[in-house]
């Protein structure tokens, strides 16, 4: 948790490198008054609540309350106890190793969590009446996905299982001592890397079981194809529901999960579903009559809704209860009396919390879901359901990270405040709404703005307009320490969701399947168009940036359109043609996102490629990307940055060193990012507008 000496005197260092990378007059703009703004600083004070899980008693809530360690450069995370009154907030576990994920054993006296407090992450197991704690395991590698038995006495878990790597061909005349090169790395996998992780290892992730007191973990699945997701034991406990992708072309078709009952005597596998799409998180009813799970039928368009399913348990009588709703839906959790389950679904930038009953009736029960993520205001969002169907959800404040909150008929009941020791006494303003309508098809677009601190609407402002990655994602009015930081130092803030983003229906979203970027550009220009309408921002004053699909439509709109002072394009895709066969994910896009591959119709590649209109641009740009990036390889980047230099393009390539695709997963790269996108427009920003 916050320690506000360390805090304090650490990140007065941060501060002095970043100021380092920001212009004087955004460094001036941010530092003149730290005690009332928001300050790069303040990223490391930041904390939330997230993955709340009720207790057995109904009456106290555990949650992971995040932290950030400012001496490892990292997220902590701790489990503490708050009661549903409001009139008790405890910590359970809560120093300065990691303690997460809990799960109740079914009689509830039990609670199995991972934890690193001896090093690798292992399971433990904490007696809930006496407070005794016991590891479980003692593996190598990290487990996840954890359940319990309905007997309590086990519990499962996956985890990554290496194999050997044998190399085909060898020097076997090595001398002793002698300092070669190392052996070259064999690849003769299709899909052999993953973003945050890097080359993939020989290995698969394989379902486990071990005894709950504490033993040697029992592998159950084998082979060469990957076991995940949430498990499911079966009411007898002699089976165990998971999600895997059997067939034989996986690495192509990558949405092709499947159900799968494990037996756990013996390990053998019954196949339960076998659709074209996806099935995955099996959620068993508390009468072990009906499984739920989450999957879709593909149809190969570049966005598919996720619906809410339930079946037998052999796999049969399949009913689709969410087909009306055209919304994704997350995180299902059957009801009490196994009449219903309730879901989270993104409506409108906004993430809600819903019912459904097994005859398919729908009903709202908040949609204030949100704050758990502090990068960019993205929807975000955890909740748990009490025996006697009470909400409790990470609540969205949109000018501060999540706490915890109950769900009431007319207000929520705030569980928490984690952050008023940081930003109650300083000035952030809410997102407030933008509506206008679309210049291509009339079609109502939202966006959100976010003022300056000491905003006066009389005033002139220069505007920052961030847009999203996926591109089907959404934004909505959450907080965002980047936003947060470009309005501190004196930008309205714009950001919205163009046509291809979720939330809106699949309609909406799919308007650029097999056509990205296309119109989503001129939904931006109007959101752009719409602000200017309000008479507070110097359109000589126009600010650009977003990152990986938002890099996409920056290096994008610098292309059609100069008239912006400046853009920042993070970890962006500038050539479709070589993004494929160098991303970790090209199988997807070649299938999803395109309908040939580039060899046979380079055309449709090419006009669809950010670089093919670099001959067009004028603007001052940055290119930022991690150099560990391997969603949108830094070669995307450099590609960029040569183009630029070639055409005589004021510019710069910023490598954010030890990141991946996520920069902001390190704080110090988050506030590293919005200092060196401050700089570039900085430059470029006129002493009339500075405020």
């Amino acid at each position: 948790m916050k320690k506000a000496r360390i805090f304090t005197l650490a990140s007065l260092t941060l501060a002095g490198v970043i100021s380092a990378a920001t212009s004087q007059a955004d460094h001036s703009a941010i530092e003149h008054s730290h005690a009332k703004h928001f300050d790069y600083r303040d990223i490391f004070n930041l904390e939330m609540a997230a993955n709340p899980v009720v207790m057995p008693d109904n009456k106290h809530v555990i949650y992971e309350r995040r932290s950030m360690d400012i001496m490892n450069d990292s997220m902590r995370r701790n489990l503490w106890i708050v009661s549903l009154d409001g009139s008790k907030h405890l910590p359970l576990l809560s120093d300065s190793n990691n303690h997460y994920s809990p799960v109740f054993s079914p009689d509830g006296s039990k609670m199995a969590y991972l934890s690193s407090a001896e090093g690798n992450t292992q399971i433990y197991l904490r007696d809930m009446a006496s407070g005794l704690t016991a590891r479980v395991t003692d593996v190598e590698l990290s487990p996840s996905q954890l359940s319990f038995s309905p007997d309590g006495g086990q519990l499962a878990f996956v985890m990554f299982t290496p194999t050997p790597a044998n190399p085909v061909f060898s020097l076997p005349f090595k001398p002793k001592g002698a300092q070669w090169a190392e052996e070259p790395q064999y690849i003769d996998q299709t899909l052999f890397q993953n973003d945050g992780r890097g080359m993939k290892k020989p290995g698969n992730t394989h379902l486990y079981v071990v005894p709950s007191f504490g033993g040697t973990p029992r592998q159950l699945t084998f082979g060469q194809h990957d076991f995940g997701g949430k498990l499911a034991w079966s009411k007898d406990g002699k089976q165990i529901i998971v999600s895997a992708n059997l067939h034989a072309d996986f690495d192509v078709d990558v949405f092709n999960q499947d159900l799968h009952a494990v037996d756990v005597a013996s390990g053998a596998l019954t196949t339960l579903t076998n659709s074209t799409g996806p099935e995955y998180d099996p959620v068993l009813s508390p009468n072990g009559k009906q499984i739920a799970f989450i999957g879709f039928e593909d149809n190969v368009k570049s966005h598919q809704i996720e619906q809410l399913y339930v079946m037998d348990p052999d796999g049969s009588n399949v009913v689709n209860l969410t087909g009306d709703l055209d919304r994704s839906v997350a995180n299902i959790q059957w009801d009490k009396a196994g009449k219903g389950l309730y879901f989270s679904y993104d409506d409108h930038g906004q993430k809600q919390v819903g019912y459904v009953s097994l005859k398919g009736n729908i009903t709202t029960l908040t949609d204030a879901v949100g704050g758990t993520t502090l990068g960019r205001p993205y929807t975000s969002g955890d909740f748990a359901v009490t025996d006697r169907g009470q909400v409790i959800y990470t609540h969205n404040h949109g000018n501060r990270p999540a706490d915890l909150a109950l769900a009431g008929k007319r207000s929520p009941t705030l569980l928490t405040d984690l952050n008023g020791d940081v930003l109650d006494h300083k000035t952030l303003a809410k997102p407030e709404l933008l509506t206008v309508k679309s210049s291509v098809d009339g079609r109502e677009l939202q966006a959100w703005v976010v003022t300056p601190p000491n905003f006066d609407p009389t005033k002139k402002y220069p505007m920052i307009l961030e847009i999203h990655g996926g591109p089907h994602t959404a934004y909505g009015p959450m907080f965002s320490a980047e936003v947060q930081l470009f309005a501190a130092a004196g930008y309205v803030v714009l950001y919205g969701n163009p046509r291809g983003s979720t939330s809106q229906g699949v309609e909406f979203a799919n308007t650029i399947d097999k056509n990205y970027p296309s119109q989503d550009y001129n939904d931006l220009m109007d959101m752009v168009d719409g602000l200017l309408a309000k008479g507070y921002v110097d359109d000589q004053q126009l600010f650009v940036t977003g990152g990986s699909g938002g890099g996409v439509l920056t290096a994008w709109i610098i292309g059609n359109t100069d008239r912006f002072k400046a853009a920042v394009v993070a970890k962006p895709v500038i050539n479709w043609i070589s993004m494929i066969g160098t991303s970790d994910i090209y199988t997807f896009m070649a299938r999803y996102w395109f309908t040939d591959l580039p060899w046979n119709d380079v055309n449709q590649y090419w006009k669809r490629s950010p670089l093919s209109l670099v001959g067009n641009v004028a603007t001052p740009t940055m290119v930022l990307t991690g150099e560990l990036d391997v969603r949108t390889p830094m070669g995307e980047s450099e590609q960029y940055y040569g183009a630029l230099r070639l055409q005589g393009v004021d510019s710069a390539l910023v490598r954010i060193q030890g990141a991946y695709h996520g920069i902001a997963v390190k704080p110090s790269n988050l506030a590293r990012k919005v200092g060196y996108i401050l700089h570039w427009f900085g430059k470029y920003r006129s002493s009339e507008s500075q405020e």
